[in-house]
């Protein structure tokens, strides 16, 4: 098969692009490397069957042009991380709604398949957990810029299904559920990255609010698996699938596992919300999927655990280090 992937120098991206290429496909990548890095994909290029292009998936005749002759998309291209999302709201509204629009209606032609990469945020702040594909949405006041991210993926969800109804795109949503593992920056706000390097580094781990907000945390070659199992799905066609782990851990106790992992002398120091972002600031107390729809599926559920996650990160977020 041959594969578009936007955001394909981003982190998950160039960890599918690697995982399609193994298995004998072709593989696009499209990045415009605001997020993405030519580094994650340096080590693709030259290989048979890869090619990548410098560009935005908001640009519809370059879109149009990488779709051509390949056999489903998998958009992944995105404004990524809370801190990105608080700090530049208007950047990440128009992003992701205007490329996904680009993308569907580039696909609408041939009736392409497209994987929409969507997130856990669109649950909100929805205390039913764990999370199901079909639970309403809790979104928060639209006067709370956090709450900007969730909508504009939840709008892109549900412009794929109006795409599909009235145009007869076919189409596949993934909600993604915290994925980690090597070349993750923390840049953005991602928490693991960041634990390790401030571990790394002797620094203290920075653990917003209380620490007590839970999270579940899915090896990047996990999710890879999941997406790559999708793409030939035609019964996937129309549905929204949980992807990630259910195994839940709060961010404290993630912190004092990287302590452990990196044998690590650095304190812990809980820094209010007020602190971090800015006043008002809202978050999740859970957020754990049922990924029970995608295992009846696929039959695939993530093996990594968390302990494994954490020391390929810390391989990684070592390596970055000693090359600084």
């Amino acid at each position: 098969m041959r594969i578009l992937i936007t955001g394909g120098a981003g982190f998950i991206g160039s960890h599918l692009a690697e995982g399609l290429l193994s298995q004998g496909n072709q593989v696009s990548v499209l990045d415009d490397l605001s997020t993405g890095r030519m580094a994650n994909i340096e080590h693709l290029v030259g290989q048979p069957g890869f090619e990548h292009r410098v560009g935005s998936a908001v640009d519809p005749s370059l879109v149009c042009e990488l779709m051509d002759g390949t056999d489903c998309t998998v958009h992944l291209a995105a404004a990524v991380g809370v801190r990105l999302i608080i700090e530049e709201p208007v950047h990440t509204i128009e992003t992701n709604v205007r490329a996904t629009e680009v993308v569907l209606n580039a696909a609408a032609d041939q009736r392409h398949p497209v994987i929409v990469a969507s997130t856990s945020e669109v649950y909100g702040k929805s205390t039913r957990v764990p999370f199901h594909e079909d639970d309403d949405l809790n979104l928060g006041a639209t006067t709370r810029s956090r709450w900007a991210y969730a909508c504009s993926k939840a709008l892109d969800e549900w412009l794929a299904f109006a795409y599909q109804h009235e145009k007869g795109v076919p189409v596949t949503v993934v909600r993604l559920f915290n994925t980690v593992g090597p070349r993750q920056v923390g840049r953005y706000g991602m928490v693991l990255p960041t634990f390790v390097r401030q571990a790394l580094l002797g620094e203290p781990l920075t653990v917003y609010g209380d620490g007590n907000q839970s999270r579940c945390f899915a090896h990047v070659k996990d999710v890879v698996q999941a997406l790559i199992a999708l793409i030939p799905r035609e019964d996937a066609r129309g549905e929204v699938f949980n992807v990630g782990s259910d195994r839940e851990v709060s961010i404290r106790e993630l912190a004092e596992i990287v302590k452990a992992r990196v044998n690590s002398d650095s304190e812990i120091v809980c820094v209010p919300y007020s602190e971090a972002y800015a006043e008002g600031f809202e978050d999740m107390p859970r957020r754990v999927p049922d990924v029970g729809k995608f295992e009846r599926l696929t039959g695939f559920r993530p093996t990594t655990s968390l302990e494994a996650i954490i020391d390929d990160v810390i391989e990684d977020q070592g390596r970055y280090i000693s090359e600084a």
